[in-house]
C-alpha cells in the first residue's frame, strides 16, 4: 500500500468518512451526500491506495464513505431502494468488465475484482443519486451546491492562473499532472487545483456556470449567496471560466444554454436529440469510415489556432493506433492489464490515450461501449418522453432539464477526454429516480423542501448546530 505525497494524503482519505459521520450528526441527512460529494471531489487528493482489489481513489473514498455514513445514520432511506427496469444499464455496465476478463482468459477472480471496482466507481454514485436526489427539489439542491462549489473554486483558479498549478503540491506534497500540460498559448497557466487535470477543473467550472446560468434564467437561483448577489457570483464564475482558456468547456457552456433556451422557447427537443446522436456519428465515422480528422484539424489551423489543431490531430493519430488494436479484440474487448494498449518491440507504450470512448472500446469492446453510451444517455431519453420542452424553463424543472442536457454533453466530451467525475453518475442516478416516478410525485410538498433546509443550515444563530433555523438565511436570501 503506497501513494505519493505527504502525511496529509492519508489523513484526508481516511479522515473523510469520520467527517461524513459528523455531517450526518449535524445536518439533515438528505444534505450530507451532496455536500460530501461536492466538497470531497473539490479538495481530496489525487492519489491511489491499492487495498483489497480496490484503488482507494477519491471516487472510492467518497462512494464508500457516504454509503457507510448512510448505513449507520440513514439506513431506512438507504435500504428503501426499489429496482426498476431503467436500472438495467448500470447493472450491465458494472458487469461488462467481468465478461471482458472471462472471454480473454483472465479468470473469474479478475472478473469479480473488476465488477467490484466498477460498482464502487460508477454504481455507488448512481445508487446515491437514485435514493437521495430523485425529486426536483433535491436535484435543485444538488445544482445549487455545485454552483456554490464553482464559486468557492474561483480564488483557487485565479491563484493557479497567476503562479501556475501549485495548490495540490503545496497541500499534499506532489503535483497530480504534468506541468507542461498547464501551459497555455500566449502565456499563463490552466489551473488544476485539486482535480486530476486542468481539463477536469475546466469542466467543473463549466458545469457550475451552466447550472447557475439556467437556474438564474428560470428564477430558481437564490437572489443572494454568501452575502453577494447571485448574478455577480455567476458573472465572476463565467469570467473565470473564460480566462481558464479551455475552448471545449466554453463551447459546451454556450451550446448547452442555447439548446435549453431554444428547446424550451420553440417547444421542440430536436436539438437535444442531435446532442445525443453526436457520439454515434463520431464513432461510426472513426470505426466504419476510417475518418482521420485531418480535414477538421486543417480547418481549425486555418481559421483559429495551428497549435490547437496540432494538439487535436495528435489525439486523432494516437486514437487511430488504439483503434487498430481494438479491432483485433473480441466483442467484449481486450479486458484489463493494459491488453488494449499498443507497445513497440522494446515494450514501450507508443500511444497516448485521451478519449474516454476509446478506452472503453479497447477494454470492454463494442458491448461495453454501447452500454456505456446508453447508460449516460438514458435519463435524457426519458426526459424527452416524460417532460415537454416548455416545462424545462419552469422553476421546478430547471435543474433536471439542465442536468439532462449536461449528461448529453458529457458523452460528447468523452470522445476527446477521459475526465470521469462521480458527480456525473449522481446526476444520472438522480434523473433516473426522478423520471421513473409518476409525474404528480416529481415535486415534494413544501414542508419537505430540502432546498429550504439548505438555505437555513448556516445562520447567525445556529453555527451549523441544531438550533431552530431562522426564517431568512444569513447566507442565502
Amino acid at each position: 500500500m503506497s501513494a505519493p505525497g505527504n502525511i496529509f494524503v492519508p489523513l484526508a482519505f481516511f479522515g473523510w468518512t469520520p467527517f461524513i459521520f459528523f455531517l450526518y450528526k449535524k445536518l439533515d441527512a438528505r444534505l450530507v451526500p451532496v455536500i460530501a460529494y461536492v466538497a470531497g471531489w473539490m479538495f481530496l487528493p489525487c492519489a491511489d491506495y491499492d487495498i483489497f482489489l480496490l484503488k482507494n481513489t477519491k471516487s472510492t473514498v467518497l462512494g464508500l464513505g457516504i454509503f457507510a455514513g448512510a448505513y449507520f445514520n440513514d439506513q431506512a432511506r438507504l435500504l428503501n431502494f426499489k429496482y426498476h427496469n431503467a436500472d438495467i444499464l448500470i447493472v450491465m455496465w458494472c458487469t461488462a468488465s467481468f465478461f471482458s476478463s472471462v472471454f480473454n482468459g483472465l479468470g473469474f477472480y479478475d472478473g469479480i475484482s473488476t465488477i467490484l471496482y466498477t460498482a464502487i466507481k460508477f454504481g455507488l454514485p448512481y445508487y446515491i443519486g437514485r435514493i437521495y436526489f430523485n425529486d426536483t427539489d433535491a436535484l435543485k439542491t444538488l445544482a445549487l451546491t455545485i454552483f456554490i462549489g464553482g464559486v468557492v473554486y474561483i480564488p483557487f483558479c485565479w491563484i493557479e492562473m497567476i503562479i501556475s498549478p501549485q495548490m495540490h503540491r503545496l497541500t499534499y506534497g506532489f503535483s497530480q499532472t504534468s506541468f507542461a500540460q498547464s501551459l497555455r498559448d500566449g502565456g499563463g497557466y490552466r489551473p488544476s487545483v485539486y482535480m486530476d487535470h486542468g481539463l477536469m477543473t475546466s469542466m467543473w467550472m463549466m458545469l457550475a456556470g451552466f447550472l447557475g446560468s439556467w437556474l438564474l434564467y428560470c428564477k430558481a437561483l437564490p437572489k443572494k449567496i454568501l452575502f453577494v448577489p447571485s448574478l455577480y457570483l455567476l458573472i465572476m464564475l463565467v469570467f473565470t471560466s473564460i480566462m481558464m482558456q479551455s475552448a471545449g468547456a466554453l463551447a459546451y457552456l454556450f451550446i448547452g444554454l442555447i439548446v435549453l433556451f431554444l428547446s424550451s422557447k420553440y417547444k421542440n427537443f430536436i436539438l437535444v436529440a442531435l446532442l445525443l446522436l453526436c457520439p454515434y456519428f463520431y464513432v461510426v465515422a472513426r470505426i466504419g469510415y476510417s475518418w482521420d480528422g485531418r480535414n477538421f484539424t486543417n480547418y481549425i489551423a486555418e481559421k483559429f489556432s495551428p497549435s490547437r489543431a496540432a494538439s487535436l490531430q495528435f489525439r486523432f493519430d494516437n486514437e487511430t493506433i488504439l483503434l487498430n488494436k481494438a479491432f483485433q479484440g473480441s466483442f467484449f474487448g481486450w479486458g484489463g492489464w493494459n491488453r488494449s494498449r499498443v507497445f513497440d518491440d522494446k515494450g514501450k507504450d507508443i500511444a497516448v490515450t485521451d478519449g474516454g470512448w476509446i478506452i472503453v472500446y479497447g477494454v470492454n469492446g463494442i458491448y461495453g461501449l454501447s452500454v456505456f453510451f446508453l447508460m449516460i444517455q438514458l435519463p435524457v431519453f426519458i426526459l424527452l418522453v416524460r417532460l415537454k420542452p416548455e416545462t424545462w424553463k419552469t422553476e421546478a424543472y430547471a435543474a433536471p432539464a439542465a442536468m439532462a442536457v449536461f449528461s448529453a454533453i458529457t458523452q460528447i466530451d468523452n470522445l476527446l477526454n477521459a475526465m470521469f467525475n462521480p458527480i456525473y453518475m449522481v446526476i444520472v442516478g438522480g434523473l433516473i429516480g426522478l423520471l421513473i416516478k409518476n409525474q404528480d410525485s416529481f415535486v415534494l410538498s413544501k414542508d419537505k423542501n430540502i432546498s429550504d433546509i439548505l438555505e437555513n443550515i448556516i445562520t447567525q444563530r445556529t453555527r451549523f448546530i441544531g438550533a431552530p433555523p431562522s426564517q431568512n438565511s444569513t447566507f442565502i436570501h
